[in-house]
């Protein structure tokens, strides 16, 4: 029985709770996400909170969250591991013989696992106090310090919720801001006051060696996202501008020299958290494709006609925009693909060709233009996409909206998908989206855990997995993507499916990277059409209803033909 263990990074409560609802609500499979938080308090059901939150939440820059587990306010932030284990309970890990779930042995399990890896670190005399819940420093001593809390839910011999180790946490939020677990006669302590410095990092390693023989009998699946952050607002400014990836120096992780296909004096965009995920090196831009990576090209009548249509109502596709080698396969059979809200992006990523200039306002009448060219196209299955507008309060859910009510309203045989961004986050946005209940909701996950900050530094694993899951739990058929060849394992991909069957994700589509100009991130290989094979099979095996795998398959590729099945 394999563990799956994702490090996350730092990721906001809501979101890591809608992946989290989601893995327990669909399998049986078993899960352990480990990650920071941002500054949060939670609370369960019985929560004092009147007489536990001390301060108002939004001055020291935390929510305010209430949770389904039990237990009273806690605290979750930076320099705190958080860890959710969602697991299907077998009788060592706190299920009765009789088959019913026992929530006080599954408790004792957890303690056990933080009492041992912690004493793995160097930290002695750790253990447990018969009256709480946790892990405690000192507990047969005269002053028992709490350095972990603990707090689950388990219903029908499934778990979440989990724990929370302080190794170097603003220790005031703790102390002064909230009275943690109702406990006020009992302090609260961390690694690093303990004198046991280490980074995170070294946590997350030696946790891991326990759950996996704890939790997966020595069976590990483990992904996690990049360590290593960038400095804070770092400018993304000359990749709007046009500007290069770079080079980068070979056994330096730090300095790049420019591209040698760049002119000369023209600067280059930083290559460093590519580096940092371990890829150092790339395909010539000069390498030819192999033949299977050659598109077939028909400029028939069908093709001009579409292209006519298009024209004629001022539209956008993403097919001219993102360079889509399928553009004139799937122009002949009718179909396009519609991007609204313009034609310039606000995000930063690196393997896509979509302007990234200042955008301008949304048009108002798009929607209905849209809707036109679906009508005059006799289209049984639209697909519209979006630029990320996160100058937008809503990320441009309003608009994506309008254009699915507008395409049912004159339509109303066609079926209709989004391929939305992930609004930033913002779930009131999401929200709009899914009450327009588009047939297919369509959001691309697009890498492997480890590149996410080097492929699409405005994004990230964990929120795009929380959307998926979000929306999967709102009712909405799901659909999700993947480009390979940028520096990625198999393993890696495979590992992304599971996630993504977890979910209850529907629909796949996987096809291979290709550059599309020497400013854009270098192709690390390529992926030959028997991976694309093995991918379809093992995520079919997984349980995904469709897999669209292929070197030419991009997002919106056989679209109408991968939702039927999913129906």
């Amino acid at each position: 029985m394999t563990l799956r263990v994702r490090w996350l990074g730092r990721v906001p409560y809501r979101e890591a709770l809608d992946l989290q609802t989601a893995l327990f609500a669909q399998g049986s499979e078993q899960h352990l996400l480990l990650l920071e938080h941002p500054h949060v308090f939670t609370h369960g059901s019985r929560s004092d909170l009147e007489r536990n939150v001390l301060v108002n939440p939004a001055q020291v820059g935390a929510e305010l969250v209430p949770v389904n587990r039990g237990g009273d306010v806690t605290y979750h932030g930076p320099g705190q591991l958080v860890g959710y284990p969602i697991l299907s309970l077998v009788p060592k890990w706190g299920r009765r013989e009789s088959g019913l779930a026992d929530s006080v042995a599954y408790v004792r399990s957890v303690e056990q696992l933080v009492i041992d890896t912690l004493t793995d670190l160097g930290l002695s005399d750790v253990g447990r106090l018969r009256e709480y819940p946790g892990v405690w420093v000192d507990a047969e001593g005269l002053n028992p310090r709490k350095i972990c809390a603990i707090g689950v839910r388990l219903t029908r011999g499934r778990t979440m919720h989990g724990f929370a180790i302080n190794v170097d946490p603003d220790m005031r939020y703790l102390r002064d801001y909230i009275v943690p677990c109702g406990i006020a006669d009992r302090p609260v302590t961390s690694l690093a006051e303990e004198g046991v410095d280490i980074p995170m990092q070294v946590l997350v390693n030696a946790l891991v060696v326990r759950a996996s023989m704890l939790w997966g009998d020595g069976a590990l699946e483990r992904q996690d996202v990049a360590w290593r952050e960038d400095r804070e607002g770092m400018d993304l400014s000359p990749f709007s501008r046009g500007e290069g990836p770079g080079e980068i120096v070979r056994g330096a992780t730090e300095h790049f020299v420019p591209d040698a296909a760049q002119p000369a004096g023209q600067p280059v965009r930083l290559l460093g958290r590519l580096a940092r995920a371990g890829v150092t090196d790339g395909l010539p831009v000069s390498e030819r494709k192999p033949e299977w990576l050659r598109p077939r090209v028909r400029l028939g009548a069908e093709v001009l006609a579409v292209k006519a249509t298009l024209r004629n109502l001022d539209l956008v596709t993403v097919c001219e925009e993102a360079g889509c080698p399928n553009l004139s396969e799937c122009w002949s059979d009718g179909t396009a693909t519609f991007m609204v809200l313009g034609e310039r992006c606000t995000r930063a990523c690196g393997f896509c060709l979509v302007d990234t200039h200042k955008p301008e306002a949304p048009s108002a009448d798009e929607p209905a233009r849209v809707a036109e060219a679906v009508e005059r196209m006799h289209l049984a299955h639209a697909v519209i996409t979006m630029v990320a507008r996160d100058d937008l309060d809503d990320g441009g859910a309003r608009h994506v909206a309008a254009t699915v009510a507008a395409i049912r309203d004159r339509n109303p045989g066609t079926a209709i998908e989004a391929l939305v961004s992930d609004f930033r986050g913002n779930q009131a946005a999401a929200d709009i989206v899914f009450a327009a209940r588009p047939d297919v909701f369509n959001h691309n996950t697009e890498t492997v855990p480890r590149l996410q900050r080097a492929v699409r530094p405005s994004a990230g694993y964990a929120r795009s997995l929380g959307l998926l899951a979000r929306a999967r739990l709102a009712g909405m058929r799901t659909k999700s993507g993947l480009i390979v060849g940028m520096g990625e394992t198999d393993d890696e991909v495979l590992g992304v499916l599971a996630d993504l069957a977890a979910i209850g994700c529907g629909i796949v589509t996987i096809g291979q990277y290709l550059r599309p100009t020497s400013n854009h991130l270098p192709v690390h290989r390529w992926v030959p059409p028997e991976t694309f094979e093995a991918y379809r099979e093992v995520g079919r095996s997984l349980g995904l209803g469709h897999v669209e795998a292929s070197p030419l398959t991009r997002s919106s590729y056989h679209a109408r033909e991968a939702a039927a099945p999913a129906r």
